[in-house]
């Protein structure tokens, strides 16, 4: 069985730390690749030596919603510039809106949008972070869809409703599920992994963040990918085998990964 948690933050200090172990977990546990997503240009070379390192990883590189106010007159060329750099960035993000903690609305879409532009030139997929925004998302798509062209990409840490999830499924979206898929009160988000389409489900940790039951309240980290991928299988009824090929094809798919053993390392990460 092989997995692939398509949304870490392993160069948080919480888990950069402790690297070599945490890595030798999510081996054991199945995790054959994982795609880093990045808050601010500024922790690409960062990212970029843990990849070094590891070579299961690829990354992203972009602007958080939260971080939109530090954009500038240089942002977009930076982004543009780092994504060209390195053949290991397979995604723009994350990016997206973030309502529930800022209320910069109009700055965050303008980086936002900013952001798919660079994403659509390059012909790279976005991984969109949406909290409490999805009615102004939504439309803000759409119309970038009809005036500039579709940018394929994922909804990140999904956390909305089956009718919103909808909506992004229409625009052509691939929906990521977190350990918040299983908390108990979790039933909207439940339903949507009932209910999405098993050609656009991937699943991911978002480590250290939103560790998943039975870890809930620990250290999140790649090798819980597999709690989310048991929980996500039992929704919809399906063996945890047949969800992980499925997920594991989507990230793949989306992202131009490749799961051929030539390219995946079992060795220490200290060498």
């Amino acid at each position: 069985m092989q997995l692939i948690d398509t949304h870490v933050h392993i160069n948080f200090k919480a888990l950069a730390s402790d690297l070599d172990a945490i890595r030798q977990r999510w081996q054991e546990a199945g995790v054959v690749r994982l795609v880093h997503s990045c808050v601010h240009p500024g922790e690409f070379q960062e990212i970029q030596e843990i990849a070094n390192q590891v070579p299961e990883l690829s990354f992203a590189v972009g602007l958080h919603p939260l971080d939109a106010k530090l954009w500038n007159s240089t942002s977009a060329q930076t982004i543009t510039q780092l994504a060209q750099s390195d053949d290991r960035v397979v995604a723009i993000g994350e990016m997206g809106l973030d309502f529930y903690k800022a209320d910069n609305r109009d700055q965050q879409i303008q980086v936002f949008t900013q952001q798919l532009e660079i994403a659509y030139s390059l012909k790279k997929p976005v991984i969109i972070h949406c909290r409490e925004a999805a009615e102004t998302m939504i439309p803000l798509l759409k119309q970038f869809w009809q005036q500039q062209g579709q940018v394929s990409g994922v909804m990140h840490c999904w956390g909305g409703t089956p009718e919103e999830q909808q909506e992004f499924l229409k625009l052509g979206l691939y929906i990521s599920f977190s350990g918040t898929v299983t908390f108990k009160n979790a039933i909207a988000i439940q339903e949507c992994a009932r209910l999405v389409p098993s050609d656009r489900i991937l699943i991911e940790t978002d480590c250290p963040f939103l560790a998943p039951v039975p870890q809930r309240g620990k250290r999140n980290e790649p090798a819980f990918v597999r709690h989310v991928a048991e929980t996500v299988a039992r929704v919809r009824d399906i063996s945890l085998e047949t969800l992980s090929q499925q997920t594991t094809n989507n990230a793949c798919q989306l992202f131009q990964l490749s799961v051929n053993s030539d390219q995946l390392r079992s060795d220490s990460v200290e060498e």
